[in-house]
């Protein structure tokens, strides 16, 4: 294809899927989508292949071909839809939910529109849907397998949940971003003609891989390891679950392989195996060729193989809300520390996403929070800032303490939190919390005991601090806030990079 006919495409396509992210983000109801922009837009070819998606939370995009390819199998027809979010057939964890539409022109299936979007509540016995110790996948919340998203359909999916209204709001302005990659995509194939934009939509998929490949083979051959920890502290014990790695480049093609990894627990740090290969995915494109199109064909030079039944392959029934989002985030950590070996690379960030959840009388709020971010070999880390797989907004002061019975005591950069060398870590920030109401609270990070490493001999970053009323918590924690109560977290540094 001509090289300036697929560029124009390829903005063509990412234009649309921008405007898909802006439709949900501007139409949606929750704070967690329409102030931290939690959520994700993405257009697929009618293989489910990945063409295109917009720039928003890694761990939602890299998981989502598996979820469109979930629904392959079924009779597409205009105007019918298709919504889920288990972890165990393309989804992440129960409250981020998947819409995917197929788009026709004259009767002809053209590809997918697809949104996912974090639900502020998707049932279960813990408000918020984010427990910080259930056991299985039923323990925390509504499981959708694909299923046509009628209108009666999306009722009884929400009357299951808390505050259905408001879940079916954030529904429909999911629904408003799809209907906006099928005009889009629509318009491209008037203009373009249908066999252009399907070659068009091939040759980018065959681009992004020409590119990826020839960034891999520019590292050197080898098999590179690396290993880490998650903090499973929960039942009143601190233990520790390891994660292990074999990174193998060999010419223009990876191979990661986890085997070695611990097996599967009885907490929710489980991964299925499309959030691990998720963030690895992400890791390798921020360490080859991050300017290369967003497409799936940045995946097709990657083999990720994990071990059944471990922590990053489980089984059903396993628990899974804090894989998506912590699990993950060390996913990213060893695959960048593997490859690392490789090229230079950067000190270990934050590694969690501290997310917290709170509900009281008539409202559930979910957020998670930046933090420090590790230093590069040419530059000093970000500060108090979301990156890696979670890349989402904190919600402002003035939005949090209107909608809810809440007051923020303390917003600010933990200074001092990132590890010193040539270039210094990044630092975390603060966030004290004041409940106004009864509040019940769960708490799931990482960090707290294991530091983010330092590179090269740079020091690690601070490690992270989580404190009701003064008195330290573990790094999983539940509980009530009586009014007065102030929640205290402090989100970890970036490690520094090389000695001063």
């Amino acid at each position: 294809m001509d090289p300036i006919a697929l560029q124009v495409l390829v903005g063509g396509l990412r234009a649309a899927c921008d405007e898909m992210g802006a439709t949900l983000i501007r139409s949606a109801y929750s704070a967690n989508i329409k102030e931290r922009h939690d959520c994700s837009t993405a257009l697929f070819d009618v293989a489910g292949e990945l063409v295109m998606q917009a720039e928003h939370i890694p761990v939602h995009l890299g998981s989502m071909p598996d979820a469109v390819a979930a629904v392959l199998g079924e009779e597409q027809r205009p105007g019918l839809a298709w919504i889920l979010n288990d972890p165990y057939r393309g989804g992440t964890h129960l409250p981020d939910i998947t819409l995917i539409s197929p788009v026709f022109a004259d009767g002809e299936l053209l590809g997918f529109a697809a949104s996912r979007a974090h639900h502020a509540d998707v049932g279960g016995p813990t408000p918020g849907s984010m427990p910080a110790f259930s056991k299985t996948l039923e323990e925390e919340g509504v499981v959708i397998p694909p299923t046509a998203a009628t209108e009666e359909a999306l009722e009884q999916l929400a009357a299951r949940m808390r505050l259905p209204r408001q879940r079916l709001a954030d529904l429909r302005a999911q629904q408003a971003a799809n209907r906006i990659g099928e005009l889009r995509l629509s318009e491209l194939r008037e203009r373009l003609g249908t066999a252009t934009l399907r070659e068009g939509m091939a040759e980018i998929l065959r681009y992004t891989e020409r590119r990826t490949r020839a960034a891999l083979a520019r590292l050197p051959d080898g098999t590179y390891e690396a290993e880490d920890v998650l903090e499973a502290d929960w039942d009143g014990r601190e233990r520790d679950l390891r994660l292990r790695l074999a990174a193998t480049i060999d010419g223009d093609a990876l191979r990661l392989d986890f085997n070695g990894t611990d097996e599967q627990v009885e907490g929710n740090l489980n991964c299925p195996l499309s959030v691990t290969k998720s963030a690895a995915f992400f890791a390798v494109r921020v360490l080859t060729d991050p300017e290369a199109p967003p497409s799936a064909g940045a995946h097709r030079p990657i083999e990720v193989t994990a071990p059944p039944g471990s922590l990053l392959n489980a089984r059903f029934p396993a628990a899974v809300a804090a894989g998506n989002v912590e699990t993950s985030s060390r996913v990213a950590d060893i695959v960048i520390a593997a490859l690392s070996q490789a090229r230079p690379g950067p000190a270990q960030g934050q590694g969690t996403m501290n997310n917290l959840t709170l509900a009281g009388d008539g409202f559930t709020y979910y957020e998670t929070l930046g933090g420090g971010q590790g230093a590069c070999p040419d530059g000093d880390g970000p500060s108090a800032i979301h990156v890696a797989m979670s890349n989402t907004l904190n919600t402002p002061t003035e939005a949090l303490e209107t909608e809810f019975p809440l007051r923020v005591r303390e917003l600010s950069v933990r200074r001092g939190s990132g590890g010193g060398g040539a270039h210094r870590g990044g630092h975390g920030i603060v966030r004290e919390i004041e409940a106004l109401a009864p509040v019940q609270f769960t708490l799931i990070a990482e960090r707290r005991r294991h530091a983010p490493r330092g590179r090269e001999g740079g020091a690690n970053g601070a490690r992270g601090r989580n404190l009701l009323n003064g008195e330290e918590l573990p790094s999983k924690a539940a509980g009530s806030l009586a009014p007065g109560d102030r929640l205290r977290i402090e989100t970890p540094g970036g490690g520094g990079h090389s000695e001063v």
